[in-house]
């Protein structure tokens, strides 16, 4: 059997498709899976999420028109942009991190069990303050960590690195938060991240996990799993399909994480999808373990431009993701489009370029019979992709798009 394609190098249509033989359905949800994500743990999430001033599960959007564009029985879009007013999925994890480690934190100092409640509503202004947080980020991440730290009380300082926009700086610093530019890619801001948070005796809310850092990741990953549990709620029956982007992997193995416990062997598909220029998931796949992708990452999908894959979300996606692709920018910028002036029936959409990778990869594959036949798609399937962003660069999105997101907003 074919386990891997490539087709059309060098165009704008270009796409491999990679299987990762070791996943099944049967495989089992492991004890080691149980302690990164867990029902315990996506109860707590949720109980404290929903708490949240402007909580409110963002919408499973139905687009019957473009499965039938498509050759698809539905295609369902959850729509992330309008979370909490920042524009992404983000909002679910980083947050969530700052206000779990306050909690731990602030126990620790005043020797007594500090409750959730207590955290929100900030009522130990006094020592929140004495504690900075700081992250690594392309844009989205940052935003969340600082808004969090912003809402709960404590100082901030987000690392980004040479190719991050500047409107994507000043929509940081514009919840109080210090930015500093880094030289290099996402990894090497990761890394001054950690190296100046141990000089200063900071903390670290990574959305990416790495030996010696694995606890606050798992509380960003459950956060994002949320996010997969409005969805997988809205339907009426389960998907078929799953198709997701890849950054680190972490919001990846965390709808992955809630498919497999949902549904079991009963699961659909779930189908990684990376950019082309850091493709660091189908590499890992190829090669059977986390192998890095070098140079400067330079995606158009800049919340996805990552390296290396989380140590956290590889020990979930290597049992229960059965394949991955690497799609072009250009195929990214066509969804974009696409969701913004939809066929006929569909609402439209305003959908940032991060947020496009898993239906870019879906419609690749259903336009390719091979791609196609080797992911089990056909007129009966029902297929899910996680729409993680708005406009979060609306300079950008009008760039790419010809429209601003208003102005597709006002069409919606």
């Amino acid at each position: 059997m074919t386990t891997e394609i490539t087709r059309a190098p060098g165009t704008p249509e270009a796409f491999t498709l990679c299987l990762n033989p070791p996943a099944a359905p049967e495989n089992p949800w492991t004890e080691a899976q149980d302690a990164i994500l867990s029902d315990a743990g996506l109860a707590a999430a949720r109980a404290t999420i929903g708490g949240w001033p402007g909580y409110a599960p963002t919408p499973l959007v139905a687009l019957p028109g473009l499965a039938a564009e498509l050759g698809v029985a539905a295609l369902h879009y959850k729509d992330e942009g309008g979370r909490f007013g920042l524009g992404s999925f983000k909002a679910l994890g980083g947050a969530y991190a700052v206000a779990r480690l306050l909690q731990a934190e602030l126990s620790k100092a005043l020797g007594h069990a500090v409750s959730m409640d207590e955290v929100t509503g900030r009522a130990y202004p006094d020592e929140a303050a004495r504690i900075t947080v700081c992250c690594a980020t392309d844009g989205n991440h940052g935003r969340s960590v600082a808004w969090g730290a912003q809402n709960f009380g404590c100082n901030c300082v987000i690392f980004i690195h040479a190719t991050v926009s500047e409107g994507r700086k000043a929509a940081i610093e514009a919840y109080g938060a210090e930015v500093r530019r880094c030289a290099g890619n996402y990894d090497d801001s990761v890394r001054e991240a950690q190296e100046t948070a141990t000089r200063e005796g900071w903390f670290v809310v990574s959305d990416t996990s790495y030996p010696g850092y694995m606890d606050i990741p798992k509380d960003v990953m459950q956060g994002y799993e949320v996010m997969a549990a409005e969805a997988f709620d809205a339907l009426d029956e389960a998907p078929t399909h799953v198709f997701l982007q890849t950054g680190v992997g972490g919001m990846a193995a965390a709808v992955t994480a809630q498919a497999v416990r949902r549904w079991g062997a009963e699961r659909p598909k779930i189908v990684l999808c990376d950019p082309d220029r850091s493709a660091c998931w189908l590499e890992s796949i190829r090669a059977g373990q986390p192998t890095a992708v070098e140079g400067d990452l330079d995606t158009l999908m800049a919340g996805l431009a990552c390296g290396e894959v989380s140590a956290l979300a590889w020990e979930i996606l290597r049992d229960h993701a059965d394949a991955v692709m690497a799609l072009t920018d250009a195929a990214a910028v066509a969804e974009m489009r696409r969701l913004a002036r939809p066929v006929a029936g569909d609402p439209a959409i305003v959908a940032g370029e991060s947020a496009v990778a898993g239906l870019a990869g879906l419609t690749a594959a259903m336009g390719d019979d091979e791609a196609r036949a080797m992911l089990g798609l056909d007129a009966g399937s029902r297929v899910v992709v996680f729409g993680t962003e708005g406009d979060t660069d609306a300079e950008l999105y009008q760039e790419l798009v010809g429209l601003s997101g208003d102005a597709v907003r006002g069409a919606a």
